[in-house]
This record gives structure tokens, C-alpha cells and sequence, in this order.
């Protein structure tokens, strides 16, 4: 992918293809905080909707034995924390429905309050899923995690009617378009756009687990202004050579 026309800003700017319910992007959750710590790097947040509509998924026992394999790999390769209460609570709640909607648009409600606040709804929202058993397609639950991010309890639900429905499901279908653009298959998938617009999907997989070396290489990309003669950072088709 040489270029997004559409995504040319005056920076240069990580875009994190995520899902709320997607626990390979609770396993990139230190890549995303570390890139926030990059100076003069600006991180963008796309929600894909991963269950939603006919994909929304309820609780079973088989659907636990899918995917606790999957987390303690994520546990092993990544050291990210996963709760009794969710192996042992969330996952025997047969009650649970896993629906990426209402955590999306608590996302899109708390960066519409304040900038900034996706990336921290959404880091929220996977230690709430993955560590504390929470049922974060819970709107009452949403609310008491926005609570505890310090957000306005009347200015946090007046945010997320807002962004219901059509607005949700608006910003899924843009994310979802980029997705496709950016050659992505599936969720995290993480493109770096220069300023001018050339862009490129960086291969996450060597880097889990390692998030101050990867702030390190993704700084190397945000060099200050170069001289016409100077070379360009490396991304191309393939993506980002760091």
C-alpha cells in the first residue's frame, strides 16, 4: 500500500485497526500505550465491530474452551494479566453476550469528551474484560467504567446516546473500509501514514511483548523535517521495516 490519499495529515500517524473483544488486541495492549509515548506521534483508533449483528456471540462452554488456549498464549508470549474472574466468572457466564457495539460506542462517547479518552476507554475496557469478568456490552457497566476513568456521569451518557446507533455503526463501516484498504486481515492490524500520505501495515507479531523496543523503532519514523535530498522512511507494500 503506497499511499492513502485520505489519511494525509500533518504528522505522522499510527492507526489501530482494534476491536473491543478482541483478545490478540488486549495481547498489542503495551504496543498502543507505548506508541502513545512516542513525541510527535499521533495514534487513531478504528473500531471494526468484530461481533456485531449476526456475529454477536453468547457465553457457552464451548465457546471457553475456544478460547482460553488462545489467552494463556497471549499470557505466555505477551505478559498481559488475565483474571480468575474472567476464566473463572466471565466464561462460565452463560448469560453474557459478547457484542462489540455498546463498548464501541462507549469508545467513540469518551474520545468525544475528551482527546484521548478512546485510547484510555479502550484500555478500560480490556483490563475490565480480561482481568475483572466484566460484561462490557453492559451499558450500565460501561457507564461505572467511564466513572472510573473520572468522566462526567450526566455529560458521559448524554455522550454515549450520541454515538448510538447510527453513529456506531457509521464509524464500523469507515473501519471497515480502512481495514480493507490497508490490506488488513483481521483485528489488530496497525498502518503508519507519513505526512504525505505514504502508509504502510506493520507486522505487530516480532514486537508483542517488547513494547519499549518497538517505541523505540516506531520514534525512528517520526523524524523532524528532512531536506529534499534526504531518503524517505521505509514503508512500501509490504508494510513498515522496522
Amino acid at each position: 500500500m503506497a499511499a492513502m490519499n485520505d489519511a494525509v495529515s500533518n504528522g505522522t500517524t499510527l492507526h489501530y485497526i482494534f476491536d473491543p473483544l478482541c483478545g490478540w488486541c488486549y495481547a498489542a495492549a503495551s504496543l498502543v500505550d507505548a506508541a502513545r509515548e512516542v513525541p510527535g506521534l499521533k495514534v487513531e483508533f478504528h473500531g471494526g465491530g468484530m461481533m456485531t449483528g449476526a456475529n454477536r456471540r453468547a457465553i457457552t462452554p464451548q465457546w471457553r474452551d475456544y478460547v482460553m488456549p488462545h489467552d494463556h498464549r497471549i499470557a505466555e508470549m505477551t505478559g498481559q494479566p488475565f483474571g480468575e474472574r474472567y476464566f473463572e466468572g466471565l466464561l462460565r457466564d452463560t448469560g453474557a453476550v459478547m457484542d462489540s457495539e455498546p463498548p464501541t460506542t462507549a469508545v467513540l462517547a469518551a474520545e468525544s469528551l475528551r482527546p484521548g479518552g478512546g485510547l484510555d476507554m479502550i484500555h478500560a475496557l480490556q483490563r475490565a474484560h480480561y482481568v475483572d469478568g466484566r460484561r462490557i456490552a453492559d451499558v450500565e457497566v460501561l457507564k461505572a467504567i467511564a466513572a472510573e476513568l473520572g468522566f462526567d456521569a450526566q455529560a458521559f451518557a448524554s455522550a454515549f446516546e450520541r454515538q448510538s446507533g447510527e453513529a456506531t455503526s457509521r464509524h464500523i463501516a469507515e473501519s471497515r473500509q480502512f481495514l480493507q484498504r490497508a490490506g488488513g486481515q483481521g483485528f489488530p492490524t496497525f498502518v503508519l501514514v507519513q505526512p504525505d500520505g505514504s502508509a504502510g501495515r506493520i507486522d505487530i507479531g516480532p514486537w508483542l511483548g517488547r513494547a519499549e523496543e518497538w517505541k523505540a523503532q516506531l520514534g525512528a519514523f517520526v523524524a523532524p523535517p528532512q531536506s529534499p535530498s534526504a531518503e524517505p522512511n521505509a514503508c512500501g507494500p509490504d508494510g513498515c521495516a522496522i
